[in-house]
Order: structure tokens, then C-alpha cells, then sequence
């Protein structure tokens, strides 16, 4: 091992005992040798670490670091009690390496009060891409879409690949696809590219971004806390602007949850609205295409570019709940009319949240009104029933088929999902008429306006207990627009606890484009100084 400079008396040492503890995974030793109190960072591709604490839940989270050995370490001594070492290495399995600390003495103890770490470049990150191109399909060449780079959610096929639906078994048994389904058709035609398949839970049944076969996808926009899910692979590559539109599907919140999550627009639409062909289904009652941008202009070109300009209300030949009822067919949204709110909503919400949003409206300017919703507790319900039988209809005989092939938390979704019987789902079904009709006209004409999930993500040190507990007071918060098959757009316009947390926008059926509009002209009502977004 090279050395350059001098190291004071007692650094070596601590500094040997510290790779050493890296290496055994020893969290004691290495919280003793990271200087106490909230002063202390440490950094890495994936961003930074503020305070002993936060660093000590990340490390003793991760598992260990990839094994390596030293090749040169230089030391610049700052002064009498700080010092700056730069260590490169090199992985056994390939690759090198470095680590920047500076380390400090305080009543004659080395510990480090600042760290810098950059691994070796991957070829690309497998907790977001399952498969990557440059591009991996190439689009028309020419078009409104033209250099836009599309994520698209392992459940949408491409032609030419296999759906691997978040779970290699099932990737390793799956048919490759002849034809693009006609949500990435859309895009490619329009001149967009798709970069590559992203990840997804598996089977799109969860909301927190943790698969157990390829890991937890990162947020681009709150590095310590988990990205979101199902839609968990496009929204990350498109937070961390290695994509520029992501494609995903929206069941009970899986586009929606991340979008708030990461800091992005992301788009539900209608339920019916955009072709679900070829798309592998969760639970179909509830299943929607929809897209995440970090921007509002180009999920304003993607959407009009689906729908047609000028504004039209959709049809939406998928639900016979609509064409028998005129009275919930959509007009044209009124922009001048009043937020919908809802105290059940808010009171659903965090209280950081609920702050935080209720300032948002004072700074929006609009009127309000208020209105009742059916009780959350029982959209929630319902919603967890149809979606529970329908997947166990889709995919429980693969399931019993392939024991251990899931996750712990998704195959308890589905053991769960197996005991709904006939008389549960035949109720559910019935009430969810009914929830549907009451929530399409509470909302009329109008729009409803709420924070999209409790809070901010969770912290990727979160564990399972807790994070189930946030998926719950979600879903209570999502099955809005799931139960209505309403459009919903999430706007990044919250901060809470430093972290983003979305607006939620429900409109009536078929008035997405509109929705996506009012939510523009409201964003820009509140940061009116704010720069237009761009595809890069």
C-alpha cells in the first residue's frame, strides 16, 4: 500500500481499526469512530447524511460494503487536531474506489466528523433498471416526443423483451412480447425513446419501492428516505433525470404515492381512458396507465398527445357506471370554480402536512367549499377487497405454484388475498357501486383538492411494521380517485420535514386533460417566479 504524508500520533491506528470494523460490518466500532452529535456527515452518490444518527440507522441498514483492500492512502495534516485522509481501493470483484474523511481529535480520540465516499461506477443501477438501452427502442425519429427518454414500468410490454413484473421467477418463465402495448406504441410514434424497462413491486401490489430481489429503489429527491412504489423504478429514474418521462400504472396509488414521494407530476387517469392492453394486470376494477415528468410541460404534451386538443371530455367506454348515468358524464372543468376540500381528507393527513397544505390553498387564492365524503375507513376497505380477489383471480394458482418465490410482505398480500371469498367480494362489489356513484357526485363538476399521501416517504431505515403502517393510512387517502376511477393529478408543491409531499387534484371522469391544466395555472399561481421546466 502506497503512503503519502506523515500521520499524527494515534491516526494510523484508528484510522486501520476503522477499515477493519468496515469490513467485519461492526456498526459498534464504527459509530464509536464518527464523532457524536449532528454535526457529523457523510455522503455518496445518493446524497447526504447530516448527524450521527442519521448515519448510524443508514449503516446499520445496509448490509456491509463489497470487500476491498487498500492500494494508497494520503494524508494532509489541516492542523493540530485535523486531518484529511484520502484512501483508494480496489474490489476484489473489480473496480476501485475512494474515501475522503476528515478526521478531528477531541480530548486526544481520532474520530471522523466528515466522510466522502465514491464507489465504483456501475454499469447501471438494478434497483431502478431491470433492462437499459441507449436507447432500447428507438422512436419514429421525428415528432412532438422527439429526444424524450421514457422509463417503462417492468408490467408494460415492450416488443422484443419479457414482463418480469418485479419477481425474477416469474421474469425467468415469461413469453417475450411480439408487440408494443399501445401506451408505449403512443410514445414511441410521437418520437419518444424508451431507455429501458424499470423495476417495479412485484405484481405492482405494494407502495413503498422495496423489492427483495433487486432492492429499494432511491429517491432522487430525499436521498434518506424510500422512492415509492409500485411505479417505483420509472419515478426514480426520472427524479435522478435518467429518464425524462416514466410510464407506469396507478392501481391504489402506485404512480401517485412516489410522484409525492420523489417531487414529480405524475398523472392517474381516468380508469379506462388509456388502453390497458398488454399491460399485466393487478386487479383490472382499478388498474390505470398514467405518467410521471419532473416538469408540468411535458406531462401536459404526453397528455394531450393521449387525449386530443382542444379539451374534450373522454369517453370512457370501460365503465358502464358513466354511460348510464348522464348525470356523471363530465362537462368541461370550470377553472374559475371552487377547491373541493374535505376534512376527512385533512384529518387524514399528518398535521405537518395538513399545515402545510392549507397554506398552499391561502397562497392558491381560490375560493373553497366544503364536502362530505363517504367514510375512508370503508372506501379503503372496499377498495382492498376487489383489488385482493382480482389479484388472487390474475395470479394466485402462479402464486401456490411457486412457493417462496415472493417477497415476505407481498406473498402475505397475497395469502390474504387467497381467503376473500365469494360472499366478501360479491358485498364489496356491490357497496363499490355504490361509493362510486356517491363520490362522482360529490365531486360533480368541480375538483377536490387534498395532500396526496399522510406525509413524506419514509426512512429507508423504516421497517417493515412501520412502513405497512404508512401503506394503510395511505390507501385511506388513494382509494378516493381508485373507488371513483376518477383522474388525479399529484402536483410537487409541499415541504415537509425537507421532504417533498404532493398536492392532490381528483376531477371528474374524463376531464384529465382540464385536471392537468387547472393544476399548471395553480402551481404557477404559487411560485409564479419559477423558471418553465424542461425534457432535460
Amino acid at each position: 500500500m502506497r503512503l503519502t504524508g506523515t500521520w499524527p500520533a494515534g491516526l494510523e491506528s484508528a484510522f486501520h481499526r476503522y477499515e477493519d470494523a468496515l469490513m467485519r460490518d461492526d456498526t459498534a466500532v464504527l459509530d464509536a469512530l464518527f464523532e457524536p452529535g449532528p454535526d457529523t456527515l457523510r455522503g455518496d452518490g445518493a446524497g447526504l447524511l447530516r448527524g450521527h444518527e442519521q448515519i448510524s440507522a443508514f449503516r446499520s441498514a445496509r448490509g456491509g460494503v463489497a470487500r476491498r483492500v487498500l492500494i494508497g492512502v494520503d494524508v494532509q495534516v489541516l492542523g493540530p487536531d485535523a486531518v484529511l485522509v484520502v484512501g483508494e481501493s480496489r474490489f476484489l470483484d473489480g473496480g476501485r474506489g475512494l474515501q475522503t474523511q476528515l478526521w478531528c481529535r477531541t480530548d486526544g480520540t481520532w474520530r471522523i466528523r466528515t466522510a466522502h465516499v465514491t464507489g465504483r461506477a456501475p454499469a447501471f443501477d438494478r434497483s431502478v433498471w431491470r433492462v437499459l438501452g441507449d436507447p432500447l427502442v428507438p422512436g419514429a425519429g421525428s415528432g412532438p416526443l422527439a429526444g424524450v427518454r421514457v422509463a417503462v414500468k417492468d408490467l408494460i410490454a415492450v416488443r422484443g423483451q419479457v414482463i418480469g413484473a418485479g419477481n425474477p421467477t416469474w421474469q425467468a418463465e415469461a413469453d417475450m412480447e411480439d408487440e408494443h402495448a399501445p401506451a408505449v406504441a403512443m410514445l414511441l410514434d410521437a418520437g419518444a425513446e424508451v431507455t429501458g424497462l424499470a423495476r417495479s413491486d412485484e405484481f405492482a401490489y405494494a407502495l413503498a419501492g422495496r423489492n427483495a430481489h433487486s432492492g429499494t429503489t432511491p429517491n432522487g429527491s430525499a436521498p434518506r428516505r424510500i422512492g415509492g412504489g409500485s411505479t417505483s423504478g420509472s419515478a426514480s429514474a426520472v427524479a435522478l433525470g435518467q429518464a425524462d418521462l416514466g410510464l407506469g400504472t396507478d392501481t391504489a396509488g402506485s404512480l401517485r404515492v412516489p410522484a409525492s414521494y420523489q417531487g414529480l407530476w405524475g398523472l392517474r387517469t381516468t380508469h379506462g381512458a388509456v388502453s390497458r392492453k398488454s399491460v399485466l394486470p393487478l386487479a383490472q376494477t382499478f388498474d390505470t396507465v398514467g405518467w410521471l415528468t419532473r416538469g408540468p410541460e411535458l406531462l401536459r404534451q404526453v397528455a394531450g398527445i393521449a387525449f386530443g386538443d382542444p379539451v374534450e371530455p373522454q369517453r370512457e367506454a370501460e365503465d358502464p357506471l358513466v354511460r348510464s348515468d348522464p348525470l356523471l358524464r363530465p362537462e368541461p372543468l370550470l377553472r374559475s370554480g371552487p377547491l373541493l376540500l374535505s376534512d376527512a381528507l385533512l384529518d387524514a393527513a399528518e398535521p405537518d402536512t395538513r399545515s402545510a397544505f392549507l397554506a398552499w390553498v391561502e397562497r392558491v387564492g381560490c375560493p373553497v367549499q366544503s364536502v362530505a365524503l363517504p367514510d375512508l375507513d370503508d372506501l379503503a376497505e372496499t377498495l382492498r377487497v376487489v383489488q385482493a380477489a382480482e389479484a388472487h383471480r390474475n395470479h394466485g394458482d402462479w402464486v401456490a405454484a411457486h412457493p417462496g418465490a415472493l417477497g415476505a410482505d407481498v406473498a402475505e398480500r397475497f395469502a390474504a388475498a387467497a381467503a376473500v371469498t365469494a360472499e366478501q367480494e360479491s358485498a364489496a362489489r356491490a357497496r363499490l357501486v355504490e361509493l362510486r356513484t356517491v363520490l362522482r357526485r360529490v365531486v360533480g363538476n368541480g375538483v377536490l383538492a387534498f395532500p396526496t399521501v399522510p406525509g413524506p416517504a419514509p426512512d429507508r431505515t423504516a421497517d417493515t411494521a412501520a412502513v405497512l403502517v404508512t401503506r394503510r393510512a395511505t390507501l385511506r387517502m388513494t382509494s378516493v380517485a381508485g373507488i371513483g376511477g376518477l383522474p388525479a393529478v399529484s402536483i410537487p408543491a409541499l415541504r415537509v420535514d425537507d421532504a417533498p409531499v404532493g398536492v392532490c387534484l381528483v376531477g371528474p371522469a374524463g376531464a384529465d386533460l382540464a385536471l392537468v391544466d387547472l393544476a399548471i395555472d395553480l402551481a404557477r399561481a404559487t411560485t409564479p417566479e419559477a423558471a418553465p421546466a424542461t425534457h432535460s
